[in-house]
């Protein structure tokens, strides 16, 4: 289905902090994992025990309730134990810094946790203080790679492969660690990248990423195979992005008009939680032919079971080499 490689029977890396220095191997072996774990649920029997024993610890500094069930989902049908932290429930609020956290949770030792940071790195600087694996769940503006690989295990199921399509990703680009996954990966992968937006939403030097920019919706979507949007994130804007959230849509906004200018099977994607009439229309968000929303919120899942059963097992083997 793609690039496949002598690597690519063993994902080497402790943690999944980012698509960044992936291998087109390590990609697909993960995607093929997930692809088993997305036909399993769906059957009568989507649960295993292969992590069972295992402790799953959730570390979320940021809400994102869709992002949480499904590693809370993934964990369970793996049969690990899961521990939720949120920051409105633990001593975070009380001054307790990073450093003191990942010491504390440490010391319960766990076997994967599961980290969203609104700042770029510190996912990375946890990884760095304890002795299990971790799994980046987003951080700040840097990386989010579950979901840029939850959104290739839903490309690859319907276009067969991952190289020599032309992806168009709109909106939100300043805001965006899913942009920036998803360019990496898709990039890594043999595949055209086009970013659409507002000069005010395309962030400075973007361009050294291997990706083409387009302001025009209608240009940029041109015989275009994915046009993936984004959420516009106003909750991280400071100062004055865009003139109003109806010119927006008028512009950038993804509608049957400009959609008529991609592929005529182009598929419809949207990482969530959709601003509809914002960044996308509701007719088109829900066009049963053409949009995979749903479907990706499901692979979401499958992918996030495939990481963890990998990098869970690589730890345990690591253990076993030590004795």
């Amino acid at each position: 289905m793609s690039v496949m490689g002598p690597e690519a029977d063993h994902y080497p890396h402790p943690h999944l902090l980012g698509i960044e220095g992936l291998t087109p191997g390590e990609i697909t072996l993960i995607l093929d994992r997930a692809q088993h774990y997305a036909e399993k649920n769906r059957t009568a029997d989507k649960t295993s025990n292969i992590l069972a024993g295992s402790t799953v610890v959730n570390l979320f500094y940021e809400n994102s309730t869709r992002t949480l069930t499904s590693f809370e989902l993934a964990a369970k049908r793996l049969g690990a134990d899961v521990i939720n932290m949120t920051v409105g429930t633990s001593s975070v609020k009380k001054g307790e810094t990073l450093i003191d956290t990942a010491m504390t949770l440490n010391a319960m030792n766990p076997d994967a946790l599961v980290v969203r940071h609104g700042d770029s790195g510190a996912v990375k600087l946890l990884s760095e203080k304890v002795n299990c694996t971790v799994l980046n769940a987003g951080d700040g503006r840097h990386e989010h790679p579950t979901q840029a690989l939850l959104d290739a295990l839903t490309i690859r199921r319907h276009k067969g492969r991952l190289h020599r399509l032309t992806v168009a990703i709109c909106g939100d680009i300043a805001h965006s660690r899913v942009a920036r996954s998803n360019i990496l990966l898709l990039n890594t992968m043999g595949s055209r990248v086009r970013l659409i937006a507002p000069p005010t939403l395309i962030p400075s030097k973007i361009d050294r990423m291997g990706v083409e920019i387009f302001h025009d919706m209608e240009e940029g979507l041109k015989d275009c195979d994915i046009v993936m949007m984004l959420r516009l994130q106003l909750e991280r804007m400071e100062g004055s992005f865009i003139p109003s959230v109806r010119e927006y849509f008028h512009f950038h906004g993804l509608d049957r008009a400009k959609l008529a200018n991609a592929k005529p099977d182009a598929l419809i994607m949207h990482p969530g939680p959709m601003n509809r009439g914002v960044e996308i229309d509701s007719e088109v968000a829900d066009d049963v032919e053409r949009s995979v929303i749903r479907e990706q919120v499901e692979m979401g899942v499958a992918v996030r079971m495939a990481t963890l059963e990998i990098l869970v097992q690589n730890q345990r083997n690591l253990a076993g080499d030590r004795k």
